[in-house]
């Protein structure tokens, strides 16, 4: 197997635990927009809301599991996380929520399904090469990254 292939085998891994993740978002995201629209609040807010619940578990997981390899502050990555994540959920979601609910008319669940959808792909490269970084943080530290197997290693520079 060459670099390259152990490149994708590992980004290859990492969007899958990415999806898994983003799974269990989504019935946090669905779960606080049921709950908050049943509440008679405006589907609108209880967008905002729900996604916003989804970007905070997400980011936990996403730190402690999907990126747990990379090193990084948290407070950082949170900021960034939000900027990037958080903003492209939250506008996605607001805008494809208001053409799928508001101007056709479609029920706000399945609607909210298919904003996610939509975002996921977005969502995944902002995370891997803005708020996980590797490169930047590696640089700092003084070693490098190898790829192999579907897992990173570090490896002292000489």
């Amino acid at each position: 197997m060459n670099a390259q292939d152990s490149i994708w085998r590992a980004t290859g891994w990492r969007w899958c635990k990415f999806s898994l993740v983003g799974a269990i978002g989504i019935l946090v995201q669905l779960g606080v927009l049921a709950l908050l629209t049943a509440a008679g609040v405006h589907y609108l807010l209880a967008t905002a809301l729900a996604v916003e619940a989804a970007v905070l578990h997400n980011f936990a997981w996403h730190q402690n599991f999907t990126w747990s390899d990379r090193g990084g502050g948290i407070v950082g990555r949170l900021a960034r996380f939000h900027l990037t994540n958080g903003a492209i959920s939250i506008l996605g979601n607001l805008v494809l929520m208001r053409l799928l609910v508001g101007s056709l008319g479609m029920p706000p669940l399945p609607a909210n399904l298919l904003s996610i959808a939509v975002c996921s792909l977005a969502n995944f490269l902002a995370a891997d090469r803005i708020v996980f970084l590797a490169r930047l943080e590696e640089a700092a530290s003084g070693v490098s990254v190898s790829v192999e197997r579907g897992t990173a290693r570090e490896i002292p520079r000489a």
